[in-house]
């Protein structure tokens, strides 16, 4: 049988490494973990070593390498066509890759002011300017997914999807920094959180024994 191993950083604060863990663990995809420590000096040898870019994640499935995340989602939804990586219907798939997109090449401001540390206290973190325009347009993508492909689940479009693993880590910190949350986002914040795939991960997080980040990096 052929292997996936995804190679993946802290799960604390990698949140790229999030992103295609959680596809393929929610998915019931087999793969084997492989852990980089980020933030020591030896990082950057370490990840030379199975990373054509310096980063993570990366899939290596029998020798062949992914990286990027978007590409390993895409890369995995020509295998396994069978998990829905992508809706079926082509307007509501059309929407799931543009959103999927936004989210890998957008909303700086909210990723550097809300930065994900699963260790952080839940309080509310106010964003001004251009981080709150960034909060305010993705909760405009949330209800605008639920409200017109939402209806047959409890994620964006219905079933678990790439978009759901996309945004996962901008969930955690909603939950982490939003405050008091409307009441539908809310609702989709707890749906991906209550995930199985997502409790291990913050109980996998909760076990690493490193200082960072600390409770209260970044405020």
């Amino acid at each position: 049988m052929s292997e996936f191993v995804l190679y993946i950083g802290n799960k604390c604060f990698s949140s790229w490494s999030l992103r295609p863990w959680i596809a393929m663990r929610h998915l019931e995809i087999p793969f084997r973990e492989e852990f980089v420590r980020l933030r020591t000096p030896e990082t950057a040898a370490n990840l030379a070593k199975i990373s054509p870019t310096g980063q993570v994640p990366v899939l290596n499935h029998d020798g062949r390498i992914v990286w990027e995340t978007l590409a390993i989602l895409e890369y995995l939804n020509d295998l396994f066509p069978e998990k829905r990586l992508w809706p079926a219907d082509i307007g509501a798939r059309a929407l799931a890759r543009a959103v999927a997109t936004e989210m890998h090449s957008g909303f700086r401001e909210l990723r550097y002011g809300w930065p994900m540390n699963l260790r952080r206290p839940k309080a509310h973190k106010p964003m001004q300017d251009e981080g709150d325009d960034n909060r305010r347009r993705i909760e405009a993508i949330w209800r605008e997914c639920r409200e017109k492909y939402g209806q047959g689940g409890p994620f964006l479009f219905g079933h678990f999807t790439a978009a759901d693993a996309m945004y996962a880590p901008v969930v955690t910190r909603f939950d982490t920094y939003g405050g008091e949350l409307a009441p539908d986002i809310r609702c989709y914040v707890d749906a991906v959180l209550e995930t199985p795939a997502m409790r291990h991960w913050y109980a996998e997080a909760a076990k690493e024994p490193w200082p960072e980040p600390g409770p209260h990096e970044q405020d």
